[in-house]
């Protein structure tokens, strides 16, 4: 199983549409088969602060997640355009409950 963790600030005046399309991006991928977590996060110390959780099977898997046609829209069309900056971190997961 493998996790990736991306963390992500925006310009400000956008986090009411961030949080829409992180909602959009949640709901969708966590139908994905080999999804096992799609969680959003906003930082309670700066509130232009976000990262996302998640867990794959494998690397097929995450990379059928970057072909969806809902990450083109809410990704690449939308949430990119609001970042000021952008780090993803891909892990292994040592154990799972």
């Amino acid at each position: 199983m493998i996790a990736l963790i991306v963390n992500f600030s925006v310009r400000p005046g956008t986090e009411v549409e961030v949080k829409r399309l992180i909602a959009l991006m949640e709901h969708n991928t966590r139908l994905e088969p080999g999804c096992h977590a799609y969680i959003g996060l906003q930082s309670l110390d700066d509130p232009l602060a976000f990262s996302f959780y998640e867990e794959y099977d494998n690397q097929a898997a995450l990379d059928a997640h970057w072909a969806s046609p809902y990450f083109a829209e809410y990704v690449t069309n939308g949430l990119t355009h609001l970042y000021d900056k952008i780090e993803k971190s891909l892990y292994t997961v040592v154990s799972k409950p």
